[in-house]
């Protein structure tokens, strides 16, 4: 079986691509994969670093105002085109895959045309721009949301499968989370993260939950501020009298590369909205505290948290309302509350697929057959 898969711009689009591929050589052998991205993309660095082969084509995405950087932008579109069907011709697919990005308009938009079978995941529950055009040529849809439905015409291309989400998530256990991050396995954990690159809103609203908690008793902060951000944290904290290595139970991270252990240990998390995120608190039933990330493209993660919080998963707080007495308070509400924090997990792990990823991966493999 040979696979073209094609997404790029963000981790969003980047690491569930990377969950489905390895999920479907898992279940087909052999199983040969081409990544086409673009050299300007995280999948640039992402890709290679998984060795996994990777071809790129000249795109960019277009500005949201009428440019002259529009026109050229038009004009490199359509070279994309024609770079595609040189690749897809050479590495003669059996079924081309888009996790979303621009990129992956050329590439699927290509395969369709020459009557190659084309698939789309769409991670949020507003699909996006590139998604939305090719759920026309496209033979199906796999959404992560089963609100996404509503925004595509052809209902019957659709199937609602959940986010793809790496197995190390489901697999990592309490014991192995507390051994390997140094935390008391007596004490309720709260999460805190912000993305791989952090969100400074987060983090300072953050410093007056810090302050309030500090040496408490029954509760621990695992905050991962975000490699830019760590050492302002740490100063800032430092300023307020707060020493991290003597308080027994705050933690500061730069950065995680074992986020699946620390999801193990977490009774709240304090996230922004990105459907890779929730669909990995949703699998494991983790109450949240929600501050999506306020400039995504039609305000996506806002509608994606909107939906935990209709399903009663976790607390909704837009980024241009977040303070530090404001996420304090309800912080003290959800810790505080046993019998409410344990309804929401009950709601968010209702809301988990963690099986999203084989199932994708199964229709897939049923699209990509002779028929």
């Amino acid at each position: 079986m040979r696979i073209i898969v094609s997404g790029g711009g963000t981790g969003g689009h980047i690491y569930p691509a990377i969950t489905l591929i390895k999920t479907v050589q898992s279940l087909v052998k052999p199983c040969e994969i081409l990544y086409v991205g673009t050299r300007e993309g995280l999948e640039a660095d992402i890709i290679p670093q998984e060795g996994l082969p990777f071809r790129t084509i000249n795109i960019r995405g277009f500005a949201r105002k009428l440019s002259v950087s529009n026109f050229v932008t038009l004009m490199k579109a359509v070279g994309s085109l024609w770079e595609s069907r040189k690749i897809i011709r050479d590495f003669k697919p059996d079924l081309v895959i888009g996790t979303g990005g621009y990129v992956c308009g050329p590439v699927l938009l290509t395969a369709s045309l020459m009557g190659i079978p084309t698939m789309v995941q769409e991670q949020n529950v507003i699909p996006g721009i590139t998604n939305r055009i090719l759920a026309r040529f496209v033979a199906k849809i796999a959404v992560g949301y089963a609100d996404t439905c509503q925004y595509f015409y052809d209902r019957e291309k659709i199937v609602f499968t959940g986010n793809p989400i790496r197995p190390e998530v489901l697999s990592a256990t309490r014991a192995e989370g507390f051994a390997e991050l140094g935390l008391d396995p007596a004490k309720r954990t709260i999460l805190i993260s912000g993305g791989s690159r952090g969100a400074r809103s987060i983090n300072q609203a953050m410093l007056e939950v810090h302050r309030y908690y500090v040496q408490n008793k029954s509760v621990q902060l695992l905050h991962v501020t975000g490699k830019n951000e760590y050492n302002g944290i740490v100063g800032n904290l430092m300023q307020m009298g707060i020493d991290i290595t003597s308080t027994g139970n705050i933690s500061i991270k730069p950065y995680l590369h074992n986020m699946p252990k620390a999801l193990a240990i977490a009774d709240l998390a304090v996230f922004r909205a990105g459907a890779v995120g929730l669909a990995e608190l949703t699998a494991l039933g983790i109450p949240a505290v929600l501050i999506p990330y306020p400039y995504a493209a039609e305000n996506h993660q806002e509608l994606n948290a909107r939906v935990m919080e209709q399903r009663g998963a976790a607390v909704v707080i837009r980024d241009c309302d977040l303070t530090g007495k404001r996420l304090l308070k309800t912080v003290r509400e959800l810790i505080g509350d046993s019998a409410r924090l344990a309804g929401m997990a009950q709601a968010s792990k209702a809301l988990g697929r963690p099986e999203a990823a084989a199932d994708i991966a199964r229709l897939a493999i049923e699209l990509s057959q002779p028929r």
